[in-house]
C-alpha cells in the first residue's frame, strides 16, 4: 500500500496540528489530576493563534487571484493585522504561574511552555505566509521592514492587552476609549515608560526569534537544493 504524497506545507501543518493536540492533552491530563479548570484561557489563546494562520492562508489564496491594491485583499489584511498579535500574545501567559499555584508548579510550567511554543510558532507561520507574498512584489530588504514593522506593533498590541486588558474587540466595541489609551502612550512615550520598556522587549524576543527561523529555512531549502542537483548528476 502506498501512502498518499502529502507535500512539505502538508506535513508542516500536521506537525503543528499534533502539537496542539498534545497540548490539549496536556491540559486535559492536568484538569484529572486535580489541577483544576483554571487554566481555560490557554485553549482559547492557541485557537486565536490558529485563526491568526488561517487568516493568513486567505490573505495567500486572494492575493493568488487578486491586486493587493483591492479592496477584498486589503480587508483580508487588515484582519490579519489584528489577529496576529493574539499569537504572540500568549508569550505574556507565563505571567500567570506567579498568580495560582495548582497542585505541581513544575507540570504547569510544561503545560504552559507547551501552549505558548505552539502559540508563537503559529503566529510565526502566519508571518512567514505574508512575507513570502511581500518578498514576491518588494526588494527583500523591503519586505523585511515591512516585516519588522509588523512584529514592532504585535509588540504594542501585547502591552496594550496584558497591561491595559484591552481585547481585539473592543477595536469595534470602544474604538474611542482604546484610540485614547494607545494615543496617550504614542504621543507621551515618557510618561509611560512601562510601555516603551516592554515593547521594545517583546520587540527584540520577537524579531530576532523570526530572522533566525527566516535565516534557518532558507539554510534547510538550499541544502536540499543542492542535494537534489547533486543526485540528478
Amino acid at each position: 500500500m502506498r501512502w498518499p504524497y502529502i507535500s512539505a506545507r502538508g506535513k508542516l501543518g500536521l506537525a503543528l496540528a499534533a502539537s496542539s493536540i498534545a497540548s490539549m492533552g496536556l491540559y486535559v491530563v492536568g484538569d484529572w489530576t486535580g489541577h483544576g479548570d483554571i487554566f481555560t484561557y490557554l485553549p482559547w489563546n492557541l485557537l486565536l493563534a490558529w485563526l491568526a494562520l488561517a487568516v493568513a492562508l486567505w490573505l495567500e489564496a486572494v492575493l493568488n487571484r487578486a491586486l493587493w491594491s483591492s479592496w477584498y485583499a486589503l480587508f483580508v489584511t487588515l484582519v490579519w493585522a489584528v489577529s496576529l498579535p493574539n499569537a504572540f500574545y500568549m508569550v505574556s501567559d507565563f505571567t500567570h504561574l506567579r498568580d495560582i499555584v495548582r497542585v505541581d508548579f513544575m507540570y504547569d510550567l510544561v503545560l504552559f511552555c507547551s501552549f505558548i511554543f505552539n502559540g508563537i510558532i503559529l503566529g510565526y507561520a502566519s508571518l512567514f505566509v505574508v512575507h513570502r507574498q511581500l518578498a514576491k512584489r518588494l526588494h527583500p530588504r523591503s519586505a523585511f521592514v515591512l516585516v519588522e514593522l509588523v512584529l514592532l506593533l504585535c509588540s504594542f498590541a501585547i502591552y496594550i492587552g496584558r497591561e491595559l486588558r484591552w481585547n481585539t474587540w473592543d477595536i469595534v466595541a470602544h474604538p474611542a476609549q482604546l484610540l485614547v489609551d494607545v494615543s496617550d502612550r504614542v504621543i507621551n512615550p515618557a510618561a509611560h515608560p512601562d510601555a516603551t520598556t516592554l515593547t521594545f522587549g517583546l520587540f527584540v524576543l520577537l524579531s530576532t526569534t523570526y530572522i533566525t527561523i527566516w535565516y534557518a529555512a532558507r539554510a534547510v531549502r538550499q541544502t536540499a537544493h543542492k542535494t537534489k542537483a547533486a543526485a540528478e548528476k
